[in-house]
């Protein structure tokens, strides 16, 4: 068995192929990996920016009834804010953080006004021991922008 000293060998029935030293493989391991990464991608930027968008959100709140959070202060969410969207303000979150849902399998999400807040009540939430913990990914100002309805003084705009 000659050869590179790091080429491999399959032999199928006495049938000798140089797997890695042959251009043709190579070109189909490399196709094979790049196609890979490219399926993976928006599962690895979705982890890395933590957040779901509107459209995203939405689909949470429908389909798995999600509990939506909003930390903002009271002067902003009288404002408006998402539909079925409760009141608790970022500062009082740590003390009342057992309240928010009944059943801690639950989805959560966690709403602020541009989302940074809502990033770091998401750590206070999961180590609170609710399972499931998503953030608004640019908050209420991407949720407007979005074209999403708000909840101003109980009437939808």
């Amino acid at each position: 068995m000659g050869g590179l000293p790091f080429s491999i060998s399959l032999f199928f029935g006495g049938f000798s192929v140089k797997f890695f030293t042959d251009y043709t493989n190579l070109v189909l391991i490399a196709i094979v990996l790049i196609s890979g990464g490219l399926l993976l991608w928006p599962t690895i930027m979705r982890r890395g920016r933590g957040g779901l968008s509107a459209a995203e959100a939405t689909q949470l709140i429908n389909r798995r009834n999600a509990a939506v959070i909003d930390l903002r202060p009271t002067a902003d969410y009288a404002k408006g804010h998402l539909p079925a969207a409760r009141h608790l303000e970022f500062a009082e979150l740590q003390a009342k953080v057992a309240q928010l849902v009944k059943n801690k399998s639950n989805p959560v999400l966690l709403v602020c006004q541009t989302g940074q807040q809502s990033n770091k009540a998401a750590r206070i939430v999961q180590d609170a021991g609710y399972a499931e913990v998503h953030v608004l990914e640019g908050g209420v100002d991407a949720w407007q922008k979005a074209g999403m309805p708000v909840v101003k003084q109980g009437v939808a705009k």
